[in-house]
């Protein structure tokens, strides 16, 4: 019986571009070759995986803020609500699973679409006129297919302190409705590394984030030849195969590669000699640049955020209950200086009475407000503290402890440091809390640990701690 992947594609999948639909129907053989036939069907298409990814069932919604963080126990559902129950590792509830599976099938429709340009691009280089756009679009979409690969293994995947337990997946490679192999632990790993590897030495070569910073990128002061080339502070980047390398590697248990590679990142400069992912803090608060997006290697433009901020935030429908003081003290030992506990959260009182404390972290502006470069509206993918946190967790300790210091100082704090490994790693594990709430990132931290009740943070107090999440019903009998 074929698997969800295949099934998918014979059932026609959608393909979306820029502004284009290429309906993909495997039984009709739709030439792929009429739409990239020359260098704009290949920057439709990776466009396309982008917009993909921006939809609520995956990275604009369920794999950032809700679905994956109502894991974490960040926010407070109605008890009874699919949110509700993902709290308490109800993965039965029918509702769960849908809401589940359809992360599932959304992460190998993506997957498909970037294996379509890959499955084209060899065949094709002859229709790249741009010097260095075949190595941008070919590194690009490897990375990608990594990326959307890796969170297929962190969600459903073992977790990493028993990779004997839990579901094998399939790492897809092709475009077709062959039948995908599911795989053991280390086969993945093995090609998330080689598609990671590759994409790293393609987008080195050629990359202009390398030559130009952040800045003039985001500004558009960047002289560079093509439009493709201009965004990439938005984009799979080089430094973001770095990022996502040394994430891997972290989750692998390579302590050495991910250090090597989050180090890349963090000794990045420009051209003047200045860091070209700095930390955030206070002024960019005070900009209202809440996600802090010169922190971003990789992060989603989303003209829709002011509306999901509304619908999801300022309705409270993602909200803290407890009183402030409670939760300053829980989540941020009620310092009085983390920029994060004094700036970041608002308590909010609606006309009907309902009230609760939401995170601002996705508050913006409206675009006619935003000219100078303060257009935020950014979804962090990766960012450069998490590069901080890993390099803190992986090098020896000494430098491990310089690193988090240097992180927690950009956040306004002078704790004093950890004197032990063991005690860095479980302050570590705090800062991801803080760090990255609203983002996604702190059940696979969870996860990753094998975090338990103690450390989990506002966990139920009759939940079940359980990491094993299941594949789609219709996919386990494949």
């Amino acid at each position: 019986m074929k698997n969800i992947y295949s099934m998918l594609l014979l059932g026609g999948l959608l393909f979306t571009s820029c502004n284009d639909y290429l309906n993909v129907n495997p039984k009709t053989q739709i030439e792929l070759e009429s739409f990239f036939q020359d260098e704009d069907g290949f920057k439709d298409a990776i466009a396309g995986v982008y917009v993909q990814m921006k939809e609520e069932t995956v990275y604009g919604g369920r794999l950032t803020q809700t679905t994956i963080e109502h894991l974490a126990s960040s926010w407070d559902p109605t008890s009874l609500s699919a949110e509700g129950r993902l709290g308490y590792f109800d993965y039965k509830n029918e509702q769960v699973a849908t809401m589940l599976d359809e992360i599932f099938l959304k992460q190998y429709a993506m997957i498909a679409s970037v294996n379509a340009v890959l499955g084209q691009i060899d065949n094709r280089k002859n229709v790249f006129k741009t010097t260095g756009l075949y190595e941008l679009v070919k590194g690009e979409a490897l990375a990608l297919r990594a990326y959307l690969h890796f969170d297929l293994m962190r969600l459903f995947g073992p977790a990493p302190h028993n990779p004997t337990d839990g579901s094998e997946l399939a790492y897809v490679t092709t475009f077709t409705t062959s039948v995908h192999q599911k795989m053991s632990y280390e086969q993945y790993k093995k090609l998330l590394v080689s598609d990671i590897d590759e994409a790293s030495a393609l987008l080195h070569q050629v990359d202009p984030v390398q030559e130009f910073s952040i800045e003039e990128l985001r500004l558009g002061t960047a002289p560079v030849k093509d439009s493709y080339f201009a965004h990439r502070y938005l984009r799979m980047n080089y430094y973001a195969t770095k990022g996502l390398k040394a994430r891997i590697h972290l989750w692998y248990g390579d302590r050495e590669t991910a250090y090597t590679a989050a180090k890349e990142v963090l000794e990045a400069k420009n051209k003047d000699g200045s860091v070209k992912f700095k930390l955030g803090g206070g002024a960019d608060f005070a900009k209202e640049n809440f996600t802090l997006v010169g922190e971003h290697l990789f992060g989603l433009y989303d003209h829709d955020l002011e509306k999901r901020y509304d619908a999801n935030y300022a309705s409270l429908v993602l909200k803290k209950e407890e009183e402030w003081n409670k939760l300053k003290e829980v989540l941020y030992g009620n310092t009085g200086k983390d920029i994060r506990e004094t700036s970041l959260w608002q308590n909010v009182v609606l006309a009907e009475g309902r009230k609760g404390n939401i995170i601002k972290k996705y508050s913006t502006k409206p675009s006619a407000q935003t000219s100078g470069g303060r257009d935020y509206k950014q979804i962090p993918l990766i960012r450069i503290s998490e590069m901080y946190l890993i390099a803190a967790e992986v090098a020896p300790f000494g430098e491990g402890s310089t690193y988090f210091s240097t992180f927690r100082k950009a956040r306004n704090l002078d704790l004093s440091a950890p004197t032990n490994p063991e005690a860095l790693e479980l302050e570590i594990v705090k800062e991801y809390r803080k760090e990255f709430y609203a983002e996604g990132q702190v059940f696979y931290t969870y996860k990753r640990r094998n975090v338990q009740r103690p450390n989990f943070l506002f966990l139920p107090s009759t939940a079940t701690i359980n990491y094993v999440l299941p594949l789609p019903k219709i996919e386990a009998i494949n």
